[in-house]
């Protein structure tokens, strides 16, 4: 690129201007070999109008001056109107290609990776969400039978762990018990306002505050009672039609629960009384219309067998004192097909005694 022959006759600040200008209208992707040549071209500028001056002062007041000083604005003007000119004709991305665009600037769009991972993180919250909702309606459900069964209980959640680990599973077969001088259970069993219960694994009997039992100087309150068939327990090596388990607790979240057996006979008022009030739909707590007679529920000899266990369902949380009724009481075989209609099979397997003491009453 030439010097601009006008050079001389501008103060060096407005040739930076003017180079500002000229550079204005270059692209943004202007090429390097284009601007080291404009640099080059002002340096050049630079010295000629040096050289310029240094000659004007040493030469003679008697030379004449030139006739015509050409306008500098008006060779500015022609030379931006041959770069504008040259730029509608040139190749698009040349070196020496200029053009005139506007210097707002653009929207900055978000780069693709980054929006990419951010719709990955937006959709991993919203599968997050889905998975959660899917979760709970999938949550894994225990039953007696199959996938789901007694053997598989302990790696259905880590919370039923001590379904497969624990040493003192319940239920057992009560064999070899120490007969002792054991005290009585003092049954304080009120008549109770109560409502039945189809919870999925069986039927049961929830009840209003003020039941208890007192065993070993402890009182443990009565919360629900339900139902087994067959009997989970069993005596001798001999099990029974059904069997019915009141669970208590005390202040500190102690369990006790009393085992009835039932074997086949007369029917059982209290049990009736129950069946009458069954819920129509799984899942909703029927209220009866009158209250039950607990004590009513057992039988006339209370003596009794003890053991150390745990409860029969996930998740078989062990601590639990086990009172099983030494004599059963009877369902008539209507009354057994009931509840036989409805869980025709809801009773744990046997669970090994691991050398566990079982007392029982004289």
């Amino acid at each position: 690129m030439t010097p601009l022959p006008f050079a001389r006759h501008f103060p060096a600040h407005v040739l930076v201007l003017l180079a500002g200008l000229l550079l204005s209208f270059a692209p943004a992707q202007a090429s390097e070999p284009a601007a080291q040549g404009l640099a080059k071209a002002m340096k050049s500028t630079r010295a000629e109008k040096v050289s310029v001056v240094a000659k004007d002062k040493v030469k003679p007041e008697a030379e004449a001056a030139p006739a015509t000083v050409p306008d500098p604005l008006e060779h500015l003007r022609q030379r931006l109107a041959e770069r504008l000119s040259a730029a509608r004709t040139s190749v698009a991305g040349g070196p020496y290609d200029v053009r005139v665009s506007a210097r707002s600037p653009a929207p900055v769009a978000a780069p693709a990776k980054q929006g990419a991972a951010a719709g990955h993180k937006a959709g991993g919250k919203a599968a997050s969400g889905q998975g959660a909702k899917g979760a709970a309606a999938h949550a894994p459900h225990w039953d007696y039978q199959g996938g789901s069964g007694p053997e598989a209980w302990g790696a259905l959640k880590p919370e039923f762990s001590l379904c497969t680990t624990g040493q003192r599973q319940s239920p057992i077969d009560i064999r070899g018990g120490f007969a002792v001088d054991l005290e009585p259970v003092n049954f304080d069993y009120q008549a109770s306002r109560f409502a039945v219960l189809d919870n999925g694994h069986t039927v049961q009997v929830e009840l209003a505050k003020g039941n208890a039992i007192e065993v070993g100087g402890k009182r443990f309150e009565l919360q629900q009672f339900h139902f087994h068939r067959p009997s989970e327990e069993r005596i001798d090596g001999r099990q029974f039609e059904m069997s019915l388990h009141l669970v208590h607790k005390d202040e500190h979240g102690r369990l006790a629960v009393v085992a009835l057996l039932f074997d086949k006979g007369p029917a059982h008022p209290v049990l009736q009384q129950v069946w009458n009030n069954l819920p129509l739909e799984r899942g909703e707590a029927a209220p009866a219309r009158a209250p039950l007679e607990l004590s009513a529920l057992l039988p006339v000899d209370r003596r009794y067998y003890t053991y150390m266990g745990s409860l029969t369902t996930p998740p078989c949380s062990e601590g639990v004192q086990w009172i099983v009724m030494r004599h059963p009481v009877t369902l008539a075989p209507e009354q057994i097909e009931i509840f036989a209609r409805i869980y025709p099979m809801n009773a744990r397997p046997l669970q090994s005694a691991s050398g566990r003491r079982i007392l029982q009453s004289q």
